[in-house]
């Protein structure tokens, strides 16, 4: 009777064993996400004034991290796409999707494109 209830235990253990190993695994399978912004600016002062600090505070409240902010761009095949590119990480689709759900992307949205013609869009990345 003994040996079969230690079986039973055994057995039950290693089953908890593999789940938390899988919810690891699971965890870790999650890819890193891109927000590319691309920006022709029509009014640099307000752009600057109005936009710039509104969208950098939603980022960093979101936990997005800068990649790109505005460096210099290298046509390598056919022209660079706008004059401004920035590009943000997020941990994985996820909380880039539930940034640019945010009503804090949203109204920077509003305000930048009072100054900038904008182009916005999400990628995912490879797994890490």
């Amino acid at each position: 009777m003994k040996a079969v209830v230690k079986a039973m235990l055994a057995g039950l253990l290693g089953v908890g064993i593999g789940a938390v190993s899988m919810h690891a695994l699971r965890a870790q399978a999650k890819t890193p996400a891109y927000l590319i912004t691309e920006s022709t600016v029509k009014n640099e002062d307000g752009f600057k004034r109005d936009f710039l600090p509104a969208r950098a505070k939603a980022i960093q409240d979101a936990g997005g991290k800068y990649i790109v902010r505005n460096g210099e761009a290298v046509a390598v095949a056919g022209q660079v796409p706008a004059q401004r590119i920035v590009i943000v990480q997020f941990d994985d689709i996820d909380k880039l999707s539930a940034f640019v759900d945010s009503s804090a992307f949203k109204d920077s949205e509003d305000v930048g494109e009072r100054y900038a013609d904008i182009r916005t869009y999400g990628v995912e990345g490879v797994s890490r």
